[in-house]
């Protein structure tokens, strides 16, 4: 897994997050003799995670930020995991500077692995009223696959990297293939309860996450063991408890005798060879000496992470394609989405105070979309999910000295505190934008991207009802000091960006066809968010899993039988 001189490959990934390390055991899983390109710095599971077992004392700050490291890193700094034991597996604001036409909070992580070190984990499939949603309410374009195309993916994807999680029948979150689930807190079963016998429209059930509550071989084999309820994973697990590309795929890919990983290596641009009329390498540039590799291979997995995938794209520019590759319609770049998590809902409960939990549950209760799902019943498109989550706390001290003492080692309980926050889709628009700036380039000699997205009257409403309906369903609980909260974050900092290089069943209105293939170059794959034509209120990263695996099934046979 080291570098090498070998420069010729069965097929490249340009990416190693979550779904780049799927390509890399799919492909590989298939004889194909595959090289990974990671921009960033090499991360080995448990060796590199420094801070995993760590004290909150011993850190030099109590794992908090200090002024200096807020102030050099405005953007970054407001990421929830950006703390004193996960900072290393982020990219610092001044490191990869972009350009923003209006406020975009762009959250990377440049290692080996990418961003499934510090994911949230949570794991929902989509329903037929995702994939069918453009084409009924008249936005983007109809997606080229529906939900019976992935259905057997994600269950493929689901059983590899161990999903906790209910079979809770709900119709637009179909069920998958579980571990045993996580608990409800006593609190929590309340809500669940009350609003049951409240509404008929809408449930609230435990998240599914990748999490191992019970292993199985298959995990076992990966070398992973169960979750220990410590809740530090973004510092990187060293039982694999959850998912992630260092834990799980990559090692897994490695084991083939297949796979070769060159770290510290930026993509500059996909090369194109006009006379094959295909793709045929990938220029890479050492980030840092600076000198250039071209890697050549028949399949091209493009993983980068959606942003870096559009700017690639962008900057694969040829003879053929002056705009980009495959980009003869002029949509590289337009069309992004994102989920709005600016609404959050908290208040109080003052009952049940003798109950207690143990651990540190990784996920919390979940409420699946319920607006406009059978039908269109408010004044704004598609809907919203619900994170939902209550807690015990103890009464805060008013004492000093001896007093205080006895108070903390004597603490009495308080009410428990219960929060809410927003999933909201928004819609995919032209507006929204990314492109390569015509002036400015950074040290690799690569244009900076430009990003140009923001939220929408459409995104207004939507927080408006879920303000309304969670009020009510608090009040309905019996809780109390509700409070509603909207952060004004800018879009970027859900760490959800999607699309720019859309599927879709016409070259002319999409970049990718039903198999994640560019129209136009049909050996290259897109199959992390870039591909997304339109967002749902699921999280996204499971679908990006099912996609891959689907995609490199069907790129190796292509190769197989001299068709690509």
């Amino acid at each position: 897994m080291s570098k090498n001189k070998i420069t010729n490959f069965d097929a490249i990934v340009i990416g190693s997050g979550i779904s780049g390390g799927w390509a890399a055991k799919e492909l590989t899983g298939k004889g194909l003799k595959t090289l990974v390109i990671e921009r960033g710095r090499d991360v080995q599971h448990i060796k590199d995670y420094p801070t995993t077992n760590l004290s909150p004392w011993e850190f030099e700050h109590r794992n908090e930020l200090t002024e200096e490291i807020k102030q050099a890193n405005p953007i970054i700094s407001k990421c929830y995991a950006f703390r004193e034991d996960a900072m290393h597996f982020f990219v610092k604001d001044a490191e990869h500077p972009y350009l923003q036409e209006k406020p975009f909070d762009w959250i990377r992580g440049y290692q080996l692995g990418g961003k499934s070190l510090t994911w949230a984990r949570q794991t929902q499939r989509w329903s037929n009223y995702d994939f069918e949603g453009p084409k009924r309410d008249g936005f983007a374009v109809d997606w080229p696959i529906r939900y019976n195309d992935l259905d057997k993916w994600y269950s493929y994807v689901e059983k590899f990297i161990g999903v906790s999680g209910n079979k809770d029948h709900i119709p637009q979150l179909p069920d998958g293939d579980f571990l045993p689930p996580m608990e409800l807190t006593k609190v929590e079963k309340l809500l669940q309860q009350k609003i049951a016998s409240n509404y008929q429209d809408r449930q609230m059930i435990i998240g599914r996450c990748a999490h191992i509550s019970q292993p199985k071989d298959i995990h076992l084999e990966q070398g992973r063991s169960s979750c220990q309820y410590r809740n530090l994973c973004q510092r990187g697990c060293p039982f694999g408890g959850y998912f992630s590309s260092n834990a799980s795929t990559l090692p897994w890919a490695a084991k083939t005798g297949k796979l070769t990983i060159v770290t510290d290596s930026v993509a500059h641009s996909i090369i194109y060879n006009e006379k094959q009329q295909k793709a045929t390498g990938v220029k890479v540039i050492d980030a840092k000496t600076k000198a250039e590799t071209i890697y050549h291979a028949p399949i091209i997995f493009v993983n980068a992470g959606a942003l870096n995938t559009n700017l690639l794209l962008l900057n694969s520019k040829s003879k053929r394609f002056p705009n980009g590759l495959g980009n003869d319609n002029g949509l590289l770049g337009k069309y992004l989405a994102f989920h709005n998590y600016r609404g959050s809902v908290t208040a109080e409960y003052h009952a049940e105070l003798e109950y207690t939990i143990e651990g540190r549950r990784p996920t919390s209760g979940y409420m699946p979309r319920f607006r406009n799902v059978f039908r269109q019943d408010t004044d704004f498109l598609r809907g919203y999910a619900v994170g939902l989550g209550a807690s015990p706390s103890d009464q805060a001290s008013k004492n000093w000295g001896a007093e205080l003492k006895n108070d903390l080692l004597n603490p009495k309980p308080g009410p428990w505190k219960v929060k809410s926050h927003i999933m909201g889709e928004t819609i995919p628009k032209e507006t929204n934008k990314v492109w390569l700036d015509d002036r400015e380039k950074d040290q690799w000699g690569i244009p900076k991207l430009r990003i140009d997205i923001s939220y929408d009257e459409n995104d207004e409403k939507m927080l408006a009802d879920y303000f309304e309906q969670v009020t009510e369903m608090f009040t309905k609980a019996g809780f109390t000091n509700i409070k509603t909260k909207d952060s004004k974050q800018a879009p970027g900092l859900d760490i959800h960006e999607m699309g720019g290089v859309r599927m879709g069943k016409d070259p002319k209105t999409s970049l990718l066809n039903e198999w994640n293939q560019l129209h136009l170059c049909k050996n290259v794959f897109v199959t992390d968010g870039a591909c997304m034509t339109s967002t749902s209120t699921q999280n996204p990263s499971l679908t990006y899993m099912a996609l891959t695996a689907r995609a490199c099934h069907y790129a190796a046979n292509q190769l197989k039988n001299n068709k690509l």
